[in-house]
């Protein structure tokens, strides 16, 4: 080949992959977590929630069991939500699940987690606007993930383990069920 044909060649092949880079979705982001928590609150990953007298089951079942405070009124960071949940996966405590409803509390919830965690700011591929807003933090241990819709108010907040949560999907039947 003439070099004049390799140099263009090797210039359509680079921006055939930069074409293709910036076709593919961007598939994860994360705000890099400062001050990961390893657990909730006084909850360290992988404890056994059944020991717990403060938890109660509100769902059990073969490999995953689902747990909330037996008294109180439900709160994440001093915030009233709907509730809150603790999930074990063979016995093994994996992940927490805070629902909430309110432009206000999901306004002070991002603020906490912010202050907490790390700031959002400019960070590619946050929603921070819009119908469907979806946030992340990842920490070695732990990964946060706060999804909101808009138009409903509702949100959600998942608190996880980064190496006991991927073991949920072992147990997931082919059928959901």
């Amino acid at each position: 080949m003439i070099k004049g044909q390799t140099n263009r060649m090797d210039r359509l092949l680079l921006l055939l992959i930069l074409l293709l880079c910036m076709s593919c979705p961007i598939l994860a982001y994360a705000v890099p977590m400062v001050n990961d928590p390893n657990g909730f609150q006084s909850l360290v990953w992988g404890v056994a929630l059944s020991t717990r007298p403060d938890l109660e089951v509100t769902r059990a079942g073969t490999h995953i069991n689902e747990y909330q405070l037996k008294e109180g009124t439900p709160s994440y960071a001093g915030i009233s939500v709907e509730r809150v949940r603790f999930l074990s996966v063979d016995q093994q405590f994996a992940r927490v699940t805070v629902h909430y409803q309110g432009e206000d509390r999901h306004k002070q919830i991002i603020n906490y987690l912010e202050r907490q965690f790390g700031s959002l700011d400019r960070v590619p591929g946050q929603m921070m606007r819009g119908l469907n807003q979806q946030y992340t933090w990842r920490g070695n241990d732990t990964e946060i993930n706060v999804t909101y819709h808009a138009n409903t108010e509702r949100g959600f907040v998942f608190i996880d383990s980064r190496t006991l949560a991927p073991l949920f999907n072992d147990h997931i039947t082919d059928s959901a069920e």
